[in-house]
Order: structure tokens, then sequence, then C-alpha cells
């Protein structure tokens, strides 16, 4: 029963039946072929019985694995390595398909290759997710052939594996890496110029060319008898709070992500930096509801804690309940903190209906309002018109980004700090900001 589910027919073996059947029917008007045809079918019989004797003679011919990682990275390329190890004494042709999890909607992977006599065959592929939760894969097939190739036997390997997809964490790796060696500004991140300096004192030095002279510590200068400084370090332990607007606005797709997806990715990035500053980093996800929520800690293992609640927010996508976040906020993050708010305005109206709640947050703490620049606009914006429908797209395009200036400057207006950013640049915008906010002290 085990040979018939894993025995299968290459297109050479119909190729060659077609061959001979046209052969035969040839026959009856040539009938001195008619021998010669039957000595073709029986020698095509013991070569193909040879072949599946010699396929089948050996019990685990083949033995392969798929190296699952423990997690997916959300948005990002996942590299899968498989190995294929040859058993049998000569070389074998094979063909690989694996089942990739239906979220991907992928069914045409096939690998095909050669293996030598008791060796193994390495190759990777990869795969994008864009969407967070279970992903189950089905089987690994292996079909393998002789170089007569009548025959496939057919191999099946890590039966009903499942991986989760996690926030994106090759994303924090990489800012967490550029981080330690002082190359953010290779990817966007900018030197911020720092005015005066923060009220933390760190140590007295000696000084060296380059110090700011309005340090001197005069009293220590007299003391040692050479110039020394008052050193300051950034202030330490602020609380820092990621609130991710979980409504039907942060739906919007853009490259297969949507701007929730986007808005968690960067969460888990910028909370990774703000601790490797020794500050103290929450969460917080809300529609309808609060749905999470977590007080502001500075150990570094709480980057974890963080990474799995993202991994778990769920949402309806109804609509954002601001009134109910300024009562959880105000209840239970009483210290003055950075409020870093991902969401989204289409309208101006939009803005203006949730404008008291934003002020609200901000007479206590300092807040910053980020949402999205819709960039399919500005491709329509900038693409040549060529009749009038295109120029009546265009004008109302105009006015949803110009919509999206005036949201900036009305949030400014009440001393409210802005991100409009694109998508794939948000995570380096949301840092960008906060090293900014830290510099100026306004935290």
């Amino acid at each position: 029963m085990k040979l018939i589910k894993s025995l299968y027919l290459s297109h050479r073996v119909f190729y060659i039946l077609a061959l001979i059947s046209v052969l035969f029917l040839l026959s009856y008007w040539f009938t001195i072929i008619y021998p010669i045809i039957w000595v073709l079918t029986w020698g095509f019989i013991i070569i193909f019985l040879c072949d599946l004797v010699v396929l089948y003679a050996t019990k685990k011919g083949i033995e392969a694995s798929r190296i699952l990682p423990e997690k997916f990275s959300n948005s990002d390329f996942n590299i899968i390595p498989v190995q294929i190890k040859n058993q049998y004494s000569f070389t074998t042709t094979i063909a690989v398909i694996d089942e990739i999890p239906v979220q991907f909607q992928k069914r045409n992977f096939l690998k095909t290759g050669t293996i030598t006599p008791k060796s193994i065959l390495d190759f990777e592929y990869s795969l994008r997710p864009v969407q967070r939760g279970e992903y189950s894969f089905g089987n690994l097939y292996i079909y393998t052939m002789t170089r007569i190739g009548f025959v496939k036997r057919r191999y099946s390997f890590d039966k009903s594996a499942m991986v989760k997809v996690y926030p994106s964490f090759i994303q924090m790796k990489k800012y967490d890496f550029l981080a330690i060696d002082n190359k953010l500004t290779q990817i966007g991140l900018k030197k911020i110029r720092r005015i005066g300096h923060t009220m933390e004192f760190e140590q007295v030095k000696e000084y060296v060319t380059g110090d700011d002279i309005r340090t001197i510590n005069w009293k220590a200068t007299a003391k040692h008898g050479n110039l020394m400084i008052n050193q300051y370090q950034d202030e330490k332990s602020q609380p820092i709070y990621s609130i991710i607007d979980a409504s039907r606005v942060m739906k919007m797709p853009f490259n297969g992500l949507s701007l929730l997806d986007y808005a968690i990715n960067s969460t888990l990035a910028f909370s990774n930096i703000a601790l490797k500053k020794h500050d103290k980093v929450g969460m917080l996800s809300f529609s309808n509801t609060v749905n999470d929520f977590l007080p502001s800690s500075r150990k570094k293992t709480y980057i974890n804690t963080i990474s799995e609640t993202l991994y778990n927010v769920k949402t309806q996508f109804l609509d954002a309940d601001f009134g109910l976040l300024y009562v959880h906020t105000k209840r239970k993050i009483t210290h003055r903190s950075l409020l870093l708010l991902y969401t989204n305005f289409e309208h101006l109206s939009s803005l203006k209906r949730q404008l008291p709640y934003l002020q609200a947050l901000a007479k206590k703490h300092v807040l910053v309002v980020i949402f999205f620049q819709n960039t399919q606009l500005d491709e329509l914006i900038n693409q040549k018109a060529e009749d009038i429908q295109t120029i009546y797209d265009q004008t109302i395009a105009q006015q949803f980004a110009y919509d999206k200036k005036v949201m900036v400057k009305e949030l400014q207006k009440y001393g409210i700090q802005t991100v409009l950013t694109t998508p794939e640049n948000l995570t380096v915008n949301t840092i960008n900001k906060y090293l900014e906010i830290k510099a100026r002290g306004l935290l």
C-alpha cells in the first residue's frame, strides 16, 4: 500500500506508451514491424521494472528536513533552509515541493536538482509574511528519480509544522545594531544639535579641547590647578509610552501590510532603542475599548514582554474612542510622560472631532501625534494629466494632501508635536522625533 502511494510515473512513460500504441496501430498496415514492436514493448517493461527495483531497493534513499526558525518576523523576508541527504549509491534527480502556509497563497513552489551518491544538498528560500499569527506548514515532499527517469518515488517529511509571526524583530535588531555602531545616520536618523544640556549631572572631569567652556567648574579648577568641567548626560528613566490606534482608520494597506502592523513594528524597534537609552517604556493599544496596557519599565528583558503583547494585538477595526483613551491615560499614567500616538487622519474634520482630547493629553504630557501620508495620492498628483477626469482626480488628491499639512499646523498650534510620514519611513522618523525631544529637553 505504501509503495502504491509513493509511486509516480514520469512523463517519459506516457510518451513511450503513446508511441508504442501508435506503432501497434501502424502495424495493422505494416505487419513487418509487429514483432519488432513487441520486442520494444518487452524491453520497455524490463527497463521499467529494473528502474522500479533500483529506486525502492533502499528503504530510506532520501532524508530531508525543513529547518524552520522559532518565529517569523512580520513584513521581512525570512530565510528557510532545506537540507536533503542522498542515501542512494547513484546520482538521483530530485524535485522538491513544500506545502507553504495558506496565508502566502503560493501553489507553485518547485525546486529541482541532482544529488551525487552519499552527499548532501542544501538550499534555502524566503517568505515574507504580512500578518501576525500562526502559520502552518504542510508536508515537505521530495520526488526522486534515477537517470532512466521512468519511475518517481515520493518521500514525505516535516508534516504539520507551525511558526508564529511576530512583529518585526529583524527591523528591531537592525536599528539596535546600527545604534551600537553609531551608524544610525546611514538609514536616515539625524544627529540632533543639543540645546544647552540636560540637568542630570554625571561627573567632574578634566577639560579637553572641544568641551563646552560654559560647563567649567571653577571651584574644582582652583582645587586641582587644571581646568575642570562638569559633564552631563541625557536624563534617564523618563517614561515613554507608545499608543497604538487599532481602529478602522489603521486598516489601510500599504505594500501588503496594514498601517496597524507598521505601527506595531515601529513600536517594537523604537521601544528597544529607548530601553538602550535607559528610559522607561510602556505601550497601550485602543479602539472602541482599551485593549492592551503595559506600564512603563526600564528592565532590559521588558522588550520580550512588549513583543508578546504586540503579537497579541487584535482588533475588529471599529471606531476609536479618544475620550476613553484620555480617561484611561489620566488614571493609569500619572507621571509626565512622552506619548507617541500612532493614528491616522484622512480628513480635517476627523482631526477636529478628536482635537479636544488631544489637547487634554498634551496639557499633562508631551504628546506626539504620528500619522501617515497617502503615497498613492502623491503618485496621482505627479502623473501627467491627459484628460479632464485625470485633472479632476488630481485636484481632489491635492486637496487631501493639503489637508494633511493643515492638520500638522493645527496640532502644532496647540503645542502638540507631530510626525507626518510615509509608512516605510515610520520607524526612522519616530526615532528622530524621540531624539529631538530628548536633545531639546522637552520631557
